[in-house]
């Protein structure tokens, strides 16, 4: 077991597939009892049934839309009484939209990244964390990006929510000191995930020109990065994790070769 969450309980938002997927199993692997978010229930009821024929993990299933305020606020003051004291909240659900040009952005494209990407955050930290604070004990960590720390041509709006995530992540720290609640950012250059799919709409040349020539990150490197953050021992930090594929040097200088290694 590669690290220690013995029967923590971990809230984890996009649960159903990619980053949050390699999460949960990773989590599960190592010891933790899940709270698992996503608006697919099909998916999380085949995550969870995996979870427990692999490691005997409980799993508490939602399934909810983080941009939903009041569905939010109602999943979280009802979660059963045995489910209340979560340990760790990884804010992972996250939206990439189109890549267009600002000037001719299709504006239900950026209501959604800002909907999922801040206000999901938003919503599921101020409900979480009064109880963290409570207990004097949690640790938030958000899922941001390097669009996050270098824009790139066509990715404003993206780029600008999760400078968002970046900026108030940081705030939180901040708003925390002096309490035992640790806060992180883990950042990905490219990972392999349906994150391009979903961007171009499921234009699947689209999504695969994307990784071509190169070798990306997998979703199981950022969970390996997650739970690095999560396991650390209650008087260390790791405020913050740039992770890119060896083959990304910034956000838009990324070396191709005829064939990926």
């Amino acid at each position: 077991m590669p690290y220690k969450l013995n029967n923590k309980t971990v809230l984890i938002t996009g649960a159903s597939s990619g980053i949050g997927k390699a999460c949960a199993t990773l989590m599960a692997e190592s010891g933790a009892r899940l709270i698992l978010i996503a608006r697919r229930k099909d998916r999380l009821d085949a995550l969870a049934a995996t979870l427990k024929q692999s490691y005997q993990t409980e799993s508490y299933l939602i399934e909810l839309d983080v941009s939903d305020h009041p569905a939010v606020k109602h999943c979280l003051d009802n979660l059963p009484e045995e489910w209340r004291a979560i340990d760790i909240l990884l804010n992972n659900a996250g939206s990439a939209q189109g890549l267009n040009l600002l000037q001719e952005g299709d504006i239900d494209d950026w209501e959604k990244m800002i909907d999922v990407n801040i206000k999901g955050l938003l919503y599921m930290t101020r409900y979480i964390l009064p109880n963290m604070i409570k207990r004097d004990f949690g640790h938030v960590i958000n899922i941001g990006s390097i669009a996050g720390r270098q824009t790139y041509p066509r990715g404003n709006v993206y780029s600008a929510t999760k400078y968002a995530v970046r900026a108030l992540t940081e705030s939180l720290r901040l708003d925390l000191s002096g309490s035992q609640v640790r806060v992180s950012s883990v950042d990905p250059g490219l990972v392999n995930t349906e994150f391009s799919a979903v961007r171009f709409k499921g234009d699947t040349a689209k999504a695969n020109n994307v990784y071509a020539n190169m070798t990306p990150l997998s979703a199981e490197d950022i969970a390996d990065a997650v739970c690095y953050c999560a396991s650390r021992p209650p008087h260390v930090n790791i405020s913050e994790i740039l992770i890119m594929p060896t083959m990304q040097a910034a956000a838009t200088v990324v070396h191709r070769t005829s064939e990926a290694k």
